[in-house]
């Protein structure tokens, strides 16, 4: 049978907890149901409480809801067909709105690079001009992901919050930034894992926008120490997250995939994810040496050029951010200051 399109979701009905779903074009049906159809074939699904411990089931899970949803779009199954209640009736939040870990990697697309090499000289070396600074930063690029590894940095859960849920400015930044990003989502307990198996590791993927308070990066008073990434990434809100899981098996090309930000109306990002320095495999093969990734885990896998430091033009109260990546959904956004009791 032909592959059937669906994802994994997380939803809320009428103030409900939120439960897991499928997501199949604009209709949605609770995993739960899904369960009841499973088990009258002698099926049935693991851990189906939360979209975490369904992923800490994936291969199995995976299988058995792959199975339903074809047999559905088939016409069978008409007592689970009419289960599914449209999308438009639902609060969407997001996939997993409570990961164990978030993994970011920094400075991942070329184009991305290049536009610091010339809005920052300092952040990347020496060179006269804009022209001497790219051809650099571009033999460094080269080098660097011939010889180099990912640089990769952590987000706090606490961050996360729905496709469609407001970004909260906090009173006291002056720089809130955007960086749309495609997220991987880790299906299998992964530790030292080659980098030609490393695909097998992944659920699949959703869309994620790593909000940075630019005036956050670094502390002046221990400038030399570095980054300070808790203060610039993990404000709460600051990673709208969704709106499903695409499973992997329908992501044939995850490195050719069209990853587009519009604020307002105007897109400010424009790239394909063919532009990443290190590829989705290289990520998880440099991650797994160093840490143990569980399944749930995400990994923000880098952010092309356009970003508001490169406009001098920062989000503010009202502005309406869209993030859209071909072929695993769009997430929408707007932005308001955060209020004080």
């Amino acid at each position: 049978m032909n592959q059937v399109s669906w994802a994994l979701g997380c939803h809320s009905i009428a103030g409900s907890p939120p439960f897991p779903t499928v997501v199949m074009d604009d209709q949605v049906i609770a995993l739960q149901a899904f369960q009841a159809a499973a088990a009258v074939q002698g099926r049935f699904l693991a851990g189906i409480e939360s979209t975490q411990s369904v992923l800490e089931h994936w291969d199995h899970n995976h299988a058995v809801m792959d199975a339903l949803v074809k047999q559905v779009a088939a016409g069978a199954l008409p007592a689970l067909r009419a289960q599914a209640v449209p999308l438009a009736g639902l609060k969407a939040h997001a996939p997993i709105p409570t990961p164990r870990q978030i993994f970011c990697t920094g400075a991942n697309y070329r184009s991305h690079v290049l536009q610091l090499a010339f809005d920052q000289p300092d952040s990347l070396g020496a060179g006269d001009t804009p022209e001497e600074r790219r051809a650099i930063s571009a033999r460094k690029m080269d080098e660097r992901a011939k010889n180099g590894l990912p640089y990769a940095f952590l987000k706090l859960p606490s961050a996360v919050v729905g496709p469609n849920d407001p970004i909260v400015l906090p009173r006291e930044v002056a720089k809130p930034d955007w960086e749309l990003e495609l997220v991987v989502v880790i299906g299998r307990l992964t530790r030292h894992v080659s980098r030609d198996q490393a695909m097998d590791h992944v659920a699949g993927y959703t869309v994620g926008n790593d909000i940075s308070a630019r005036d956050r990066l670094y502390r002046h008073d221990l400038r030399t120490i570095g980054t300070d990434w808790m203060s610039c990434k993990s404000a709460p809100s600051f990673l709208p997250l969704g709106p499903h899981i695409v499973p992997a098996a329908q992501v044939h090309s995850p490195q050719s995939l069209q990853i587009q930000l519009h604020l307002n109306g105007q897109l400010m990002q424009d790239a394909s994810t063919g532009e990443m320095i290190f590829d989705i495999a290289r990520q998880i093969e440099y991650l797994s040496s160093r840490v143990t990734l569980w399944p749930g885990d995400l990994i923000m896998t880098g952010s092309p050029a356009g970003n508001g430091t490169h406009y001098k033009r920062f989000l503010q109260p009202g502005d309406e951010v869209v993030g859209h990546i071909a072929g695993i959904g769009e997430i929408r956004n707007r932005c308001v200051a955060e209020e004080f009791a």
